[in-house]
């Protein structure tokens, strides 16, 4: 139907309260006791678009956990953390995150379009905090600071706003002359894409290029309609990058981890980054091993084509940033020499070029006259490299000076 089309629809009809979740799954008595109390911690909000992705039978739907408040939200452990991240201590002015020397995190509003049961940024989202007050300070301090050269957009989710307000943030930020690289982080594409309108994408194009960072964490969520948003952001020029946080009963297996990576690719979406949960208050239900997520490293690596393949990263805790975590190859290395495992898990050795290790081939004489040798560097059986020609030398590639 039409309204189901127009995203300012789907945002008036989201699910707030448990009469309007009953109408749609089958509560189990856990969610019923979590939804009457999470208006205090961070609020319910489902489109209906997304609600209809979700199983209304099974508690343990990958797209109802990711959006239903449960009991175990009010657990909060030991090592939790009310900013994981440490984003508040890295804030110079209000609303701008600046940990890396070249780049910045500009938190633009508080407010989603559905507020994700895992989210890193509860202490944040779904409340009021001023970030739509005035965004002058964040452009004056990104005027001042000329080392910065690359500006996410997030918050909360900038495609919450008009676009007309998002088109003057964008307008600022491309004043800014030493500002090269632009992007956009939003979940709302994915909980809701008929947000994605021609109107958007002409927002894009007049400000281009603009990179989109999306979170997706499970195949499901990769619907035809979402498709149908891809598309139209692809075709419009925008590159697309995907960030899955690593969930428990979500996505910790291989098998599916690998088949939303696959599904990501089909509709031209980059996978970038797989995340360990981060230890945020009331999400550790959530998380995994870090020995879970170099499993799933394991089965991606070598096991499908490298486009499929993200980095998997630890954000450290209270303000360390990404720190990659891969899976061990490297069996040894000493003296030059590595001896490394494949996927499969063969071994294979690796020789490091050392010092005074190249050779040069005799001087060649032709028609009287001496052409200047040519430097070759020797293989591992202490030969020269390169194709034998005629006379027994070793094919020309230059001539040294």
């Amino acid at each position: 139907m039409e309204e189901w089309e127009d995203w300012h629809w789907q945002l008036r009809n989201r699910i707030y309260t448990l009469d309007q979740l009953k109408e749609v799954i089958r509560v189990t008595p856990e969610e019923e006791a979590a939804v009457s109390r999470t208006q205090g911690r961070l609020v319910m909000a489902i489109p209906p678009y997304w609600a209809s992705l979700m199983d209304p039978e099974d508690p343990h739907c990958p797209i109802r956990r990711q959006a239903v408040p449960v009991s175990e939200e009010f657990n909060i452990r030991e090592h939790d953390l009310r900013d994981p991240c440490g984003e508040d201590g890295d804030m110079p002015v209000h609303g701008l995150v600046h940990r890396y020397p070249d780049r910045v995190l500009f938190l633009v509003t508080e407010q989603c379009a559905m507020y994700c049961r895992h989210c890193t940024r509860r202490r944040l989202v779904g409340a009021n905090h001023g970030l739509m007050n005035s965004y002058e300070p964040a452009f004056e301090y990104l005027r001042n600071h000329k080392e910065v050269r690359d500006v996410l957009i997030s918050g909360g989710d900038p495609l919450m706003m008009t676009d007309v307000r998002l088109d003057k943030i964008l307008v600022e930020l491309r004043k800014i002359p030493h500002l090269e690289f632009i992007r956009i982080g939003s979940r709302t594409p994915v909980t809701m894409p008929q947000r994605v309108t021609e109107e958007f994408c002409a927002v894009l194009k007049k400000h281009k290029p603009i990179w989109m960072s999306l979170h997706f964490c499970h195949p499901k969520e990769v619907s035809g309609r979402l498709k149908t948003a891809m598309d139209m952001l692809a075709e419009s020029g925008v590159p697309l990058g995907s960030q899955t946080v690593l969930l428990k009963g979500i996505n910790d297996d291989p098998e599916v981890m690998k088949k939303l990576m696959h599904e990501l690719l089909k509709v031209r979406v980059r996978p970038y980054y797989i995340y360990q949960c981060d230890p945020a208050q009331g999400i550790s239900h959530f998380r995994t091993s870090v020995e879970t997520g170099i499993k799933i490293m394991e089965a991606l690596r070598g096991h499908t084509s490298g486009y499929a393949v993200p980095t998997f990263v630890i954000d450290g805790p209270g303000g360390g940033g990404k720190i990659p975590v891969a899976p061990n190859y490297v069996i040894s290395y000493e003296n030059g020499v590595m001896t490394l495992r494949n996927f499969r898990g063969e071994i294979y050795t690796y020789h490091e070029p050392q010092a005074g290790e190249e050779a040069f081939i005799p001087v060649l004489q032709t028609g009287g006259s001496a052409k200047r040798p040519h430097r070759v560097r020797k293989n591992g059986n202490g030969n020269g490299s390169g194709t034998a020609n005629g006379n027994g030398f070793h094919g020309f590639q230059e001539y040294l000076p």
